[in-house]
């Protein structure tokens, strides 16, 4: 399932009329990879998300892509949002099923629904309702079904900060084995300095509003290594933290501020 789908941000810049959101943002989401974006609240990881997912037109810039898409792909571009959105009259399976059923027989959906439940440790919970689940097990229902349509590229939008935090570092590991085994080019938003040095292959560090690149972190060490790799993630997230650390409590202050 590993793509070669390679997401070029060429010199992006937004704006909400007056409110600048990103200013000359150029980065590469390489294939396979783990491209995260990072920052302070407000600094626009998810606008950029949206430009890059097509679903925003820059105000300036563009995004090219380029590389190799699988045949069967039925939408490149598939986004991973921080809500489940599980349609509760249906069961895990149907819920799966869902992107697919304009798109191939029934017996090839089956198929292909087999597979992704498999993918996902989802199989023995085929016909569960999502009522039945616990928070992590309905997101994990939700990558399932963005993995059903053989996604060149994930755009992830916080898709763990919906759950608490207990479940959020239980699922955290199996979802870096799980972005691993797919080896989709996966865009991943978080706030979350842990969550993006162990899912990460490159961490883009956006300034606070208008958005900048301020550096672009790399990490070589493979997504499955990462459990065994925990001081040397965490040097590289103490480093994060410095370099958005004043930037985070100026948006703090920003937002109390507005609030008062």
């Amino acid at each position: 399932m590993t793509s070669g789908l390679r997401l070029t941000v060429d010199h992006v810049s937004h704006a909400y009329d007056t409110l600048a959101v990103l200013e000359d943002v150029s980065l590469i989401a390489e294939p396979g990879e783990v491209l995260v974006l990072a920052g302070p609240s407000g600094c626009g990881k998810s606008t950029l998300l949206g430009i890059m997912g097509g679903m925003i037109r820059p105000s300036a810039g563009r995004v090219t892509s380029d590389g190799a898409v699988v045949t069967d792909c039925l939408n490149p571009l598939t986004y991973v949002f921080q809500d489940f959105a599980l349609l509760p009259w249906r069961t895990v399976a149907g819920n799966v099923a869902l992107p697919l059923e304009r798109a191939m027989g029934r017996e090839e959906r089956r198929g292909r629904v087999a597979e992704v439940l498999a993918l996902t440790g989802l199989s023995e919970f085929a016909g569960a309702w999502p009522r039945q689940l616990s928070g992590g097990m309905r997101q994990r229902v939700g990558i399932a079904r963005a993995l059903a349509v053989r996604p060149a590229c994930l755009l992830m939008d916080e898709p763990l900060s919906a759950l608490d935090a207990q479940t959020r570092t239980m699922l955290l590991e199996e979802f870096s084995m799980l972005i691993a085994r797919a080896g989709t080019t996966t865009v991943y938003v978080t706030h979350n300095l842990n969550e993006a040095v162990r899912l990460g292959h490159q961490i883009a560090v956006l300034s606070r509003r208008p958005g900048r690149v301020r550096e672009i972190v790399r990490i070589d060490c493979p997504l499955e290594e990462r459990a065994a790799a925990e001081a040397e993630l965490l040097r590289i997230e103490h480093r994060l933290w410095e370099l958005i650390r004043d930037d985070a409590a100026a948006a703090e202050r920003e937002i109390a501020h507005a609030a008062g």
